[in-house]
């Protein structure tokens, strides 16, 4: 009979170890190759693009007493948007993404730009921040160079800043919360310098929460851009006692990014007149 010493392994179970250990290596080889290609490009960021990842799913909005005006947020990965169908059904007013940090421009911005103010739509330019990257005030010299400046024709929204999770990397930047507050008002200080405007700024309470430590001192300049998909806004961050733009949905008609504007169609142009 056979000895088998203590320590010792025998072929038949070694090549079953091996085969074994081969089968787990090639099941996790995919898994890492599927999450190198689900990690975004960039450039290819846009508005809400954290938000049904970080802060909840879409909704629809539960009718109120005030009247809203029906609005969208397009970007470069909507191509090309056919503007008529969407005034037929109801959209009065569009912000267009027109850059990111200081190396991506929207390759469709004239079409999508131009072409909601061809078919009367009340438009803007937004620019999704990349606050590691470059400074604030870069970034806003950036937007207003590149489609984000602001015109008193009675038919342009100032510009909006998208201030939002990091689709890249860290959430907040790898900023705290202090130096994203300091970055925010560098932005903020030189487009109005450039343009006569406050830009509107968009963002979800969780983000502004977790990466400005909710800091309230921007509510009395720039307007709010809410993004929540659900049937109301929610608890807005410190500061704005309401919002002016809520961003309610990813999945609407058309294109996905619907908004409603707090107030009737004359409320949108006074905003368009400053």
């Amino acid at each position: 009979m056979p000895v088998h010493r203590p320590g010792s392994i025998r072929p038949r179970a070694l090549t079953a170890v091996v085969t074994t250990l081969l089968a787990a290596l090639s099941l996790t080889l995919p898994l890492s190759n599927a999450d190198a290609a689900t990690t975004p490009s960039r450039g290819s960021a846009h508005m809400g693009m954290g938000v049904l990842a970080h802060d909840g799913q879409d909704g629809t909005p539960t009718s109120g007493d005030v009247t809203q005006t029906e609005g969208v947020d397009v970007a470069g990965y909507q191509g090309n948007v056919a503007w008529s169908t969407l005034w037929n059904s109801g959209v009065r007013w569009a912000y267009t993404k027109a850059t990111e940090g200081t190396y991506y421009t929207n390759p469709y911005f004239a079409q999508q730009y131009n072409g909601s103010y061809n078919v009367g739509m009340i438009r803007g330019a937004y620019h999704f921040a990349t606050p590691d990257t470059t400074s604030g005030a870069t970034q806003a010299n950036y937007f207003v160079d590149h489609g984000g400046g602001w015109s008193r024709d009675g038919k342009t929204l100032p510009g909006a800043l998208d201030i939002e999770w990091n689709p890249y990397g860290a959430s907040c930047y790898g900023k705290s919360a202090s130096a994203m507050v300091n970055w925010i008002a560098d932005f903020l200080n030189t487009y109005r310098a450039r343009t006569g405007r406050d830009p509107v700024i968009y963002t979800a309470t969780s983000w502004w929460t977790q990466c400005t430590g909710n800091y309230g001192g921007f509510a009395s300049r720039s307007p709010l851009w809410i993004a929540r998909y659900a049937s109301d806004p929610g608890t807005l961050p410190a500061g704005w006692s309401y919002y002016t733009m809520w961003q309610y949905t990813s999945s609407g008609p058309t294109v996905g990014d619907h908004d409603k504007f707090n107030g009737a169609l004359d409320r949108v142009q006074a905003l368009a007149n400053g």
